[in-house]
Order: structure tokens, then C-alpha cells, then sequence
């Protein structure tokens, strides 16, 4: 388009003094005018290049307007004055809870029973990698395998051969246990990007059908450097944050507190959401776009603090780290549960905005 823009403008002024008279014969030049040579010379080389340096530097300007554009859209979330300003325009995309007790959709008995299940499922299906631990935990061996001779039992008429574990992938695993599964793919929304969609079978209300993953900081410690350009950073309700990038100086934090806290062979966290294949597949909540007028929420926000008496051969389905290990407190993860019954095929939405009066 610039090019085009410059080559017109250089046919209609080509050069200084009068502009030739066209004929089917060619140019009639008037007395005084330049000569053909001058006016090819003089048009590309003095008005084509500032014609051209203009279309550059127009260029670069929407660029760096765009770029600005960008950064705005995810920081402005972040700016008080804006969020003040926008509170009242965009009620239906913020969710209102009266009181902090009232925060929750679902007790936490329910969330870590549904952890519990999926987990344990996921660990049954990868039964022959999980060598590490019967070695050492001899217990963990003997009770999944008499959940296993219970599995083999109930699946027996199907064909299932129990000697065989890794022949589901986890979306199957977790459609077998919760009765749907999820994914990402391309958002339903314009220019949203990435979204989580439903694929297989139907979620419940009140069930939880995603988690956020990410490093978790307290409230006083460093997240400047990763929070720069960063639209991932989740804020708690007590001013915990949870950065669920997964590029860049927040990948690698995660990975290194993930190797910081491993106990031999023994995983304490979960690091394949970092990577294309997923292992806890309900690792992809930052990935949940943030509701719309024409897109009412499905799932909200939900925190849990995981109990020290979770099991810890369980803990390697966790997607979330402490980014200290000093101080021993309870692990915070975020859960997101329906709030309607989400069918096959659509997309969850949820509420970036949540107020407590």
C-alpha cells in the first residue's frame, strides 16, 4: 500500500517546476521544465525518498501503536483508576460476593475429593513408571494394587488388561473418571487468542473442571521482573499471586523451584503444563478466557490450600510450586468450578473481576 501510495504521488508531481502535458505520443515537455532524465532523477531520487521515508516512519508509528495497544489491554486489568472507572459500564462481567466466607461455590472436602480421584486415576494409568516410588514406599505399591484388582474386576467383561496401563492418554483418563475432558484450542472470541474448551461429554455445576497452574508468591515476595508484559499473574483474595506463564523468566523460575523441592526421585509438582503434552489435564485454567456481554461465565475462581496430609505420590500431579521454601506453608492452589452445566463443545468463560464487599 505504501508503495503504491508513493509510485501515484511521484506520477503527479515528478519533479519541480511545471508537470508535463500527456499525449498518446508521449510527454510534450513546456519551455523551462527539466528533461526526462532530471525528472526521473528528481522524483525517485529526492521525492520517492522522502515520500518513501515518510511511508516508513508511518509504518513504524502504527507498529509501536499497536505494540502499545497491546501492553494496555493486559496492564490496564491492573490499573486502579481504569478498573474504577469501567466497575459500573461492565457489571456482568464481574462477579459480586457479599463477604470473603462466601467466596466459595464449593466446600473444600468436594475440591480435594475431586483432586484426590483424578489424581489417583492418572497415577493407576501410569502404574509401570511409577517404579520409583514402590521401591521406596513399599505401602503406595500394595494399596494401588489392590485398587488395581479392583479396576481389573470391574473392567474385566470390557477387555481391560491390566498389564497394560499406559493405553489412555489423560484427557481419556480424565473423561473416564469426571465424565468430560477439556483442551485448549482457538478462543470463540475475537482476538482472544487461546481458549479451554469442553470436547468430550458435559461438566456438572459445582464440579471442578480446571486448575491454574503457576508459581505461587506471597504477597512480599519479588514478582517485578515476572510480572512485566506478563497478563498471566493471578491475584488472590489475601494478595497471593500465582503466575501461570508458561514462557520466558517465569517458565524458568517454575522449573527451578520444581527441581528445588523434588525429594530424590519423588516429583513434588507437576512441570508438563510448561511443555505441548500435559500430564495433570486439568492444568490449563490460565488459559480460561475472561467473560463477555455476549459470553456469560460458566466457571469461577476458586482457592484451595492443599492439606500436609495429601498423599505424596499424588503430588506430582500439582501444577503449583512455592517460589519459597522457607517458610512451611500450606501449598495455594485455584480451582475453577461450573457454575451451570457446561455441554460439549463450549467454551469456559470466567470472571477476571471478582469483588468482596
Amino acid at each position: 500500500m505504501g508503495g503504491r501510495g508513493v509510485a501515484r504521488r511521484c506520477g503527479t508531481h515528478p519533479g519541480r517546476g511545471e508537470a508535463p502535458r500527456w499525449t498518446p505520443a508521449g510527454p510534450v515537455l513546456l519551455p523551462g521544465s527539466p528533461g526526462p532524465a532530471q525528472l526521473r532523477r528528481g522524483g525517485a531520487g529526492r521525492g520517492g525518498a522522502a515520500l518513501g521515508s515518510r511511508a516508513a516512519a508511518l509504518r513504524g508509528g502504527v507498529a509501536m501503536l499497536r505494540a502499545l495497544l497491546r501492553r494496555w489491554a493486559s496492564y490496564r486489568y491492573r490499573f486502579v483508576p481504569w478498573i474504577a472507572l469501567h466497575l459500573r459500564r461492565k457489571r456482568r462481567t464481574i462477579r459480586y460476593v457479599p463477604e470473603k466466607s462466601k467466596d466459595k461455590i464449593i466446600s473444600d472436602e468436594d475440591v480435594l475429593e475431586t483432586l484426590l480421584k483424578i489424581f489417583q486415576a492418572l497415577f493407576i494409568n501410569d502404574f509401570s513408571r511409577q517404579m520409583d516410588f514402590f521401591a521406596l514406599l513399599p505401602e503406595v505399591k500394595s494399596k494401588y494394587l489392590k485398587l488395581l484388582t479392583i479396576q481389573y474386576k470391574r473392567s474385566k467383561t470390557t477387555g481391560y488388561n491390566h498389564q497394560s496401563q499406559n493405553i489412555f492418554n489423560p484427557e481419556e483418563v480424565l473423561f473416564n473418571t469426571l465424565g468430560f475432558s477439556i483442551t485448549r484450542d482457538r478462543s470463540s472470541l475475537i482476538s482472544a487468542g487461546t481458549g479451554v474448551f469442553v470436547t468430550k461429554g458435559f461438566v456438572p455445576k459445582g464440579a471442578v473442571v480446571s486448575m491454574y497452574p503457576g508459581t505461587v508468591y506471597q504477597k512480599y515476595e519479588p514478582i517485578f521482573f515476572q510480572s512485566i508484559g506478563n497478563p498471566f499473574i493471578f491475584r488472590c483474595i489475601d494478595g497471593v499471586l500465582i503466575d501461570g506463564n508458561d514462557k520466558g523468566i517465569s517458565k524458568a523460575v517454575y522449573r527451578s523451584c520444581s527441581k528445588r523441592d523434588q525429594l530424590g526421585p519423588f516429583q513434588m509438582s507437576d512441570i508438563t503444563w510448561l511443555t505441548p503434552a500435559v500430564l495433570n489435564p486439568l492444568a490449563v485454567g490460565q488459559y480460561v478466557n475472561n467473560c463477555s456481554h455476549k459470553k456469560a461465565a460458566n466457571v469461577c475462581y476458586q482457592e484451595f490450600d492443599v492439606p500436609e496430609y495429601f498423599p505424596v505420590e499424588l503430588k506430582q500431579y500439582l501444577p503449583n510450586i512455592t517460589y519459597s521454601h522457607d517458610m512451611p506453608i500450606p501449598l495455594r492452589c485455584v480451582v475453577l468450578v461450573a457454575l451451570r452445566e457446561i455441554k460439549q463443545g463450549e467454551e469456559l468463560f470466567s470472571n477476571y473481576y471478582t469483588i468482596i464487599n
